[in-house]
């Protein structure tokens, strides 16, 4: 059984011509998962699929890189004639629902939960779509974010999502056969815990991991892709790859 995982945007901290801000495709074990839904995704998870037969929604964090386009997907469902036969499952941190009542300007989650069943993300969250397995760990941000574990049919990715270095982000990423991973910080300030991984962090985190492999994104403004993949490899020795918009990865078994 082979996982893919569809890159639909990677920019930092905002979108640019033709690369919209975090976004993925998840499609493995019969389920198709649309993997935070930063600016300008929805408009790129239509060129890979109908969005009325996503399976689910996955937001690492309520950042907006990370989560504004669900506003999209529910204008699209309410008012396009993309709706899903059943509210599409959202889990996402805790007050996602209310963020987009309150965009609405109204005082509830109406309309959202008519097209969204939101639930609420937690460290050691599990959720199961088919023969997929999605697996949530907290991770070290500036507000409630989670990385994520994808198993299906013995194919493994992890998702860093935003996150410092933290212990989570290990035992995510351990054994993996993909590993995509930010890079957003050039370095660490001096002040405060780190909220990002620098490529080096993301070249440790994969050789540490012993993942198979490890996709660069999330590449903040200080840094160009390359650069980053460059470093990140140079740390950790393995195969290391950019991740750019349109670009399909599979991992078998």
């Amino acid at each position: 059984m082979t996982m893919t995982l569809t890159v639909l945007g990677t920019a930092s901290p905002h979108p640019a011509p033709g690369r919209p801000c975090s976004g993925y495709l998840l499609s493995g074990g019969g389920a198709r998962v649309w993997v935070d839904a930063g600016p300008g995704t929805f408009g790129e998870v239509q060129r890979h699929t109908d969005p009325a037969r996503l399976d689910a929604i996955w937001i690492s964090h309520l950042h907006a890189d990370h989560s504004a386009d669900l506003l999209a997907a529910l204008y699209a469902f309410t008012y396009g004639g993309l709706t899903p036969p059943v509210p599409v499952p959202v889990y996402a941190p805790a007050g996602c629902a209310r963020r987009i009542a309150g965009f609405l300007g109204r005082p509830d989650p109406e309309p959202p939960a008519a097209v969204f069943d939101f639930r609420d993300l937690y460290d050691g969250h599990v959720a199961h779509h088919g023969g997929l397995r999605l697996t949530a760990r907290a991770v070290a941000h500036d507000t409630e974010a989670y990385g994520l574990r994808a198993e299906a049919g013995g194919a493994v990715l992890a998702y860093s999502g935003d996150s410092g270095p933290c212990p989570a982000l290990a035992e995510l990423a351990a054994g993996a056969g993909l590993l995509l991973c930010e890079a957003d910080a050039d370095r660490h300030g001096e002040d405060g815990t780190p909220v990002h991984l620098t490529p080096e962090d993301a070249g440790r985190l994969a050789r540490d991991a012993g993942a198979g492999r490890l996709l660069v994104t999330h590449v903040g403004p200080g840094l160009t892709r390359e650069s980053a993949t460059q470093r990140a490899a140079a740390v950790y020795g393995g195969r290391t790859d950019t991740a750019y918009e349109g670009d399909v990865h599979r991992l078998a078994p």
